[in-house]
């Protein structure tokens, strides 16, 4: 036999508690109710894996307590202990805690295993109810005697007290445990909540507060970087027609070129020509390798100055013309409206691209843009408060 704790514990609201658990936030709340799920003793609730819910009569303060474990099954004097009951108890870690109610613990040298558990009482009709301070005689005492066994039944072995009484009816009035279909079920259910919870937090991340149509979202392209940035354009542009989309990015890849001089190069303005007349580019443009070769070696490109970008650098500047020509052909004129919008907005800012387009397009008009200035996200936080269980009177 080894003692793993003898001396004075406190206790609050008449409970202390042991936890063997690896991770002790994993599962259910070990509150009362969830501990005495389907148990019979009252005295000690087993419910939870790995966790013990232990009553006494002393409210607060402190109470004698020694907890020892066994190589076998302990010789019990019961005349010596007024209540005595017996659950089965498994522990994983590799070290027990004996917790007190407001988060103080001992550590406990009880290896990993399945355990029964012999809990003796003494005192508590005495001590119900009471505080016990400093200097105060001892009223109610207690044991608790592990050894190695299999799980069994929860077994009351004495019962003379009136709050061991108490608490065996408190215990049979707390609902049993559900069934592995029902367990089953909820994890369900909670899985199926955290997975459209995480849909809607990445959705929230790609489209603002934009709520998209399934057209948008299955669109691909830039249309949930648009729609971030001025939910009321996209919104408007999906409504606008095919018609008016191609003339959206037609307009776009024509105000970036333009805007960085780029449209004076003979190839790219006649690119430019192709897209608004709704004939396919021609080479080298109806090539995607072709087209990034000729706009790095040719030395117009490389030399052309167009006005300063907004937060575009010097490399990019001459590149975007690629993505505002090419992207404005594709054909989906929806997604050409998009992306066309997006390559011309990296010019000289987005707020000045998407109200020009609103003038252009009277079709567009929508209300104000959003305020440069995000608004402060409100967090909100939820305080959970232990509650006492009920006192035995």
């Amino acid at each position: 036999m080894r003692t793993l704790f003898d001396g004075e514990f406190n206790v609050s609201y008449g409970q202390l508690y042991l936890d063997g658990r690896i991770d002790p936030d994993e599962g259910a709340e070990p509150d009362l109710d969830n501990c005495f799920m389907g148990q019979t003793v009252g005295l000690m609730g087993a419910a939870i894996p790995g966790h013990l819910f232990v009553l006494t009569g002393t409210h607060s303060g402190s109470v004698p307590l020694t907890v020892e474990v066994h190589e076998t099954e302990p010789s019990l004097d019961a005349d010596a202990w007024e209540d005595v009951v017996e659950v089965s108890f498994e522990s994983d870690a590799d070290e027990v805690a004996l917790i007190e109610w407001d988060g103080d613990f001992q550590s406990l040298d009880l290896s990993p295993g399945s355990y029964r558990v012999r809990y003796l009482c003494r005192g508590m009709d005495a001590a119900s109810g009471h505080d016990r301070f400093d200097d105060d005689p001892v009223v109610d005492e207690y044991l608790l005697q592990f050894w190695p066994a299999p799980p069994q039944r929860d077994r009351i072995v004495k019962e003379t007290s009136r709050s061991a009484a108490y608490w065996r009816r408190v215990a049979a009035e707390v609902p049993p445990p559900p069934s592995p279909e029902e367990v089953a079920e909820a994890k369900r259910i909670a899985d199926e909540r955290a997975a459209e919870k995480r849909r809607r937090y990445a959705e929230r991340e790609r489209w603002g507060e934009y709520s998209p149509s399934d057209r948008l979202r299955g669109l691909g392209g830039h249309v949930s970087k648009v729609a971030k940035r001025d939910p009321a354009l996209a919104h408007a542009t999906e409504a606008a027609g095919p018609d008016v989309q191609r003339a959206i990015a037609c307009w776009a890849a024509r105000r970036f070129c333009d805007a960085t001089g780029l449209s004076d190069v003979d190839w790219i303005a006649e690119g430019l020509s192709q897209l608004e007349r709704g004939v396919p580019l021609s080479p080298p443009l109806d090539d995607v390798e072709q087209t990034w070769r000729r706009f790095v070696e040719d030395p117009r490109v490389r030399d052309i100055v167009g006005p300063k970008l907004d937060r575009v650098p010097d490399a990019a500047r001459q590149e975007m013309p690629f993505p505002a020509l090419t992207e404005a052909a594709h054909p989906d004129p929806l997604r050409a409206a998009f992306d066309a919008l997006w390559a011309a907005s990296a010019g000289s800012g987005w707020r000045d691209v998407f109200t020009e387009v609103r003038e252009r397009f009277p079709r567009l008009s929508a209300p104000p843009l959003p305020p440069e200035e995000p608004s402060r996200s409100q967090v909100s936080m939820t305080v959970v408060r232990r509650r006492a269980s009920d006192e035995p009177r």
